[in-house]
């Protein structure tokens, strides 16, 4: 970002205090949200909901089949250069609409501004500001879910850079963000390219031994909960583990957990542990990096031979709904070590498994030199969020203000959110 620090740092002094109610007297801003329900996203296509803007972009599967010319456009009709903000659950996220998407029809959840290119790439920067998710969470509702309203976001000010400041803003982090998802994407190619190494070896021999999980492994179930964690962590601290940080990893390699807490006795597992736990769409799985507790719902898997570890781990892996069918209680919802240890599975000869292990490590070593690459980029966007909450500073007052509306000139200043995991921002936000 050399090429563009004098640029930035030369707007300063220009960044106005603003809204988008006071930029409507201004310029031709449009608001709305979607109508239809989100269960509409699962069963119609061309349908984006909430959960389909993560990471600031849509990953709606269903994409290909938004096509604008079949049906007449409505209110809720995503056009390109949109932004579309999450109002239920993630409040706040965002995600720029592009070309892929354009046409496609947003559920309720789905707030869109439709404004000049540099209003709406600089929103979505600021309202991943720690300033700005503070202002947000203080217009939460959560009757049932996690709330706002277009309101909200009409009232809410933001200091607003000169358009060519916004454009090395919107360039800056639209790097990291590719280069975030070109690391993604090769982690996740590194771990498929192991799983299928795993499955040819697991298939080329149908006499292969059968061994239980008991016989290969130590297993033990976590305990206690978050919400009984102490406030300040212990000065001997660990890697505290929940179920939630175990869903949708890209890879099962993870840079560190969320959670720290403290360490206790036989409850600490040392590195290279799997950490299991289970949800409907099959078993979750991480190998912790650093010494870990598992709380409740999460099981700590040890290979007795450390040698046997990536054949275990792919074996776990290749039975995931077998492991959910297993593993789970009448709730199916707390995980049970004791009935996981039954679980069957494929256990080919010592040199077999060895020759296994030299073909998946370097694999391995990949993603996980990926995992750290991934972690250091969402510490740069974090440090470059912290900065513009700073450049805002105390806002001044606004250069326009709404006839019969008082606006407050200041906003709360927030604290950095890093994403522990090295991977993407809505895990530690109750993405589910």
């Amino acid at each position: 970002m050399e090429a563009n620090d004098d640029q930035v740092g030369s707007g300063k002094a220009a960044w106005q205090t603003t809204s988008i109610t006071i930029e409507r007297t201004r310029r031709d801003i449009y608001t709305t949200s979607g109508f239809l329900d989100d269960a509409a996203a699962d069963q119609t296509a061309g349908v984006v909901s909430s959960t389909f803007v993560q990471d600031g972009r849509i990953l709606s599967p269903t994409a290909d089949e938004c096509r604008p010319g079949e049906s007449p456009p409505s209110r809720a009709t995503l056009r390109e250069g949109d932004l579309a903000v999450v109002l239920v659950r993630r409040v706040g996220d965002s995600a720029l609409v592009t070309a892929e998407h354009a046409g496609c029809t947003a559920t309720r959840s789905i707030g869109i501004i439709r404004a000049e290119p540099h209003i709406v790439r600089w929103l979505r920067i600021w309202l991943q500001t720690p300033t700005a998710k503070d202002r947000i969470d203080e217009d939460v509702t959560a009757h049932v879910e996690p709330t706002i309203s277009l309101d909200t976001l009409h009232r809410m000010l933001f200091p607003l850079p000169p358009p060519d400041v916004v454009t090395a803003y919107h360039r800056t982090f639209a790097l990291i963000e590719e280069m975030i998802s070109l690391y993604q994407h090769t982690a996740r190619k590194a771990m498929e390219l192991a799983d299928a190494l795993h499955d040819d070896v697991a298939a080329s021999e149908p006499s292969w031994d059968t061994r239980t999980l008991a016989k290969v492994a130590r297993l033990k179930t976590g305990r206690g909960s978050e919400s009984s964690l102490p406030l300040t962590p212990a000065e001997l601290a660990v890697d505290l583990i929940a179920p939630r940080d175990l869903y949708d990893l890209p890879v099962p390699h993870v840079h560190r957990f969320r959670l720290r807490g403290p360490a206790r006795d036989g409850a600490v597992h040392p590195p290279g542990t799997f950490m299991l736990s289970t949800r409907s769409d099959g078993a979750h799985i991480a190998v912790s990096s650093r010494a870990a507790t598992p709380l409740r719902s999460v099981v700590a898997v040890r290979p007795l031979d450390d040698e046997d570890g990536w054949w275990l781990l792919h074996e776990l892996r290749s039975r995931s709904n077998a492991i959910v069918a297993l593993a789970q209680g009448q709730t199916r919802r707390e995980i049970s070590a004791l009935r996981l240890k039954s679980l069957a599975l494929t256990w080919p000869d010592r040199f077999t498994r060895a020759d296994f292990r030299r073909d998946a490590e370097p694999l391995h070593a990949t993603a996980r030199l990926l995992v750290s690459k991934i972690a250091t980029l969402h510490t740069l966007r974090e440090a470059l969020l912290r900065d513009i909450s700073a450049k805002a500073g105390v806002l001044r007052e606004p250069t326009a203000e709404p006839e019969g509306r008082h606006l407050d000139p200041s906003a709360p200043r927030g604290k950095g959110d890093v994403d522990e995991t090295g991977w993407g921002l809505d895990a530690r936000r109750g993405h589910a």
